[in-house]
């Protein structure tokens, strides 16, 4: 079977939230209005002393485990929405985590009415510990187990080769929008409206790409693929299905 397409990376949040902030004189890579053409003093101290702004981007893996202590109707029941008739012999479980906190430097000039900061922003992309289930109806090192847990380890592939994917889109975008720059605000409002770009833009923005690898995990649990299971091992799969079809456990 040929390996799903990678998902089409969406856009960084930062242009609608920006739009939003700017009408509230809010933080934009922009000069205080003082400054048009050259730097004003206040522009040079924040760029030349405030430091660098800092996007700290990192993922990390927690593991994973085999389970065999579940029927294929717990599993199924698991699972939640299916087409009627459908079950499942095995599942892979796991539940995606974000993690950003906002900080930064700031300096103040009480002439103007601005403030700048130089943001830094940490944010951690990680997995719960991913559980793969394979239904307790199939004996460990039968042919049975042995294809269902195959399927089941292509979910945990696809989950593990995906999240560095992630990490680095949702790198690029930070460093596209923040560019090393100090951004300015009216005295007493950079560090929340940046927590409020965070928390309206940013957020959203990188559970939305980590949600991505879900279109990735159903392509592989194709009819295609399903209908291969079914007709392994001299249909051994099929029919031990049959025979506990009325003995849910």
């Amino acid at each position: 079977m040929k390996p799903p397409p990678a998902p089409a990376p969406a856009a960084a949040p930062a242009a609608p939230v920006l739009a939003t902030l700017a009408t509230l004189a809010a933080l934009a890579s922009l000069a205080p209005p003082a400054a048009a053409q050259m730097r004003s003093e206040f522009q040079a101290r924040c760029e030349d002393t405030i430091g660098r702004t800092v996007s700290v981007l990192s993922s990390r893996q927690d593991g994973y485990r085999i389970d065999n202590s579940r029927s294929y109707h717990d599993l199924t029941r698991m699972k939640g929405r299916l087409r009627p008739g459908a079950y499942v012999l095995g599942l892979t479980h796991t539940e995606a985590r974000v993690s950003i906190r906002v900080g930064g430097q700031l300096l103040t000039d009480p002439g103007s009415g601005y403030e700048c900061i130089a943001p830094r922003i940490d944010v951690t992309l990680w997995y719960l510990p991913i559980v793969v289930y394979v239904g307790r109806e199939f004996a460990p090192g039968s042919c049975a187990y042995q294809e269902v847990l195959a399927h089941e380890l292509r979910h945990l592939h696809t989950y593990l080769e995906y999240l560095p994917a992630a990490e680095s889109r949702v790198r690029a975008a930070l460093a596209q929008r923040f560019e090393n720059k100090p951004l300015y605000a009216r005295i007493g409002q950079a560090q929340s409206l940046l927590q409020r770009e965070v928390d309206r833009g940013w957020m959203p923005y990188i559970k939305g790409e980590m949600g991505k690898v879900e279109a990735l995990q159903a392509a592989i649990d194709s009819p295609q693929e399903y209908a291969r299971l079914g007709k392994v091992c001299a249909g051994e799969v099929q029919s031990l299905v049959r025979s506990t079809r009325k003995k849910p456990s």
